[in-house]
């Protein structure tokens, strides 16, 4: 009986895991970071979602060996304020060609002394300060409830912090875990809101990971930041206030080091194929029966819910 029982549980853990065999990893390139030269073998694809058009096409090619889905979360030409991304869409279209992981890179202000500009942080926790945002694919007349104690998967986090560590040059350092405060924007903090966010012990301020993370957990999609800290919110009296120049010259320098560290981790992904709960999130969930959802909702997120709620055919 207990062979038998073990065997079981080995088959029961290979069918949980081989849907992974062909997923893809997504890159959600923020600011300064709109293609990734390495990128092999691109098509693009333009994709009509229920929520909308996506910020930009979404590019399919290869990158370390991982069949990679690269998405400038604000357009190629920066023409989408962080309030104004259709983040939504943006989850849905990833979800669609099959993405599991996805690494975000993106521009951070510095809530702390020792996190210097052009250094990189891999957070762990989040504080939601946005206002305007969509936060979830369950509404009208659907309900989940996701957990989010740990909205990053701390798995894949590992494997971009290892990377890396490798990678960083000596004068820089890469800092695992911090809280990332997440302001709506699209300006930048007063005095006043940068010292109460330092006071509750936030390590980088930004305007888009969360709503990010939210909906890649619904989506059952495993989330990670690679955070690059472009300046030092206003906070710092050593320091000029943070402007665009600004960001955009440390963003610059930052790049070229974040396409490698997004790179060898895109190696290690291929590799591995790590299982995330991020990949489960719907399993205990799932709040509404699925006979009281109407069908124009069972359509939207059939995507996400077929494999608990079975295929909705709307004919």
């Amino acid at each position: 009986m207990i062979n038998q029982h073990f065997s079981s549980k080995v088959l029961e853990q290979q069918t949980k895991s081989s849907f992974l065999e062909n997923a893809r990893l997504g890159i959600l390139g923020g600011s300064g970071l709109y293609y990734i030269e390495n990128l092999e073998n691109i098509q693009e694809f333009e994709i009509q979602t229920p929520y909308g058009n996506p910020s930009d096409s979404l590019r399919i090619g290869n990158l370390g060996g991982m069949e990679v889905v690269f998405l400038a979360r604000h357009g190629r030409h920066h023409t989408f304020s962080p309030t104004e991304v259709p983040y939504l869409a943006n989850i849905w279209a990833l979800r669609s060609l099959n993405v599991r992981w996805i690494l975000s890179p993106s521009a951070v202000g510095s809530l702390q002394e020792q996190v210097r500009p052009l250094d990189m942080v891999i957070p762990d926790q989040f504080i939601d300060r946005t206002h305007q945002r969509p936060l979830t694919f369950f509404c009208d007349d659907a309900v989940a409830h996701v957990t989010m104690a740990d909205p990053f998967c701390p798995t894949l986090s590992r494997l971009l912090a290892e990377e890396g560590e490798i990678l960083m040059p000596e004068a820089r350092q890469l800092h695992r875990g911090g809280t990332y405060l997440a302001m709506e924007g699209p300006a930048f903090s007063t005095r006043a809101e940068s010292q109460l966010y330092r006071s509750w012990g936030c390590k980088v301020i930004g305007m888009t990971n969360h709503t990010e993370a939210r909906l890649a957990r619904e989506a059952e999609i495993a989330y990670t930041s690679l955070s690059m800290v472009t300046d030092y919110d206003c906070w710092h009296e050593g320091f000029g206030n943070v402007s665009v120049d600004i960001v955009i010259d440390n963003l610059k320098a930052n790049a070229k080091l974040a396409k490698n560290i997004i790179e060898a981790t895109a190696k290690k992904i291929s590799s591995t194929r790590p299982q995330s709960e991020a990949h489960y999130a719907l399993k205990n969930s799932l709040m509404t029966s699925k006979d009281k959802v109407s069908a124009k909702t069972r359509a939207k997120i059939n995507l996400f819910t077929e494999s608990y709620w079975g295929k909705f055919n709307n004919k």
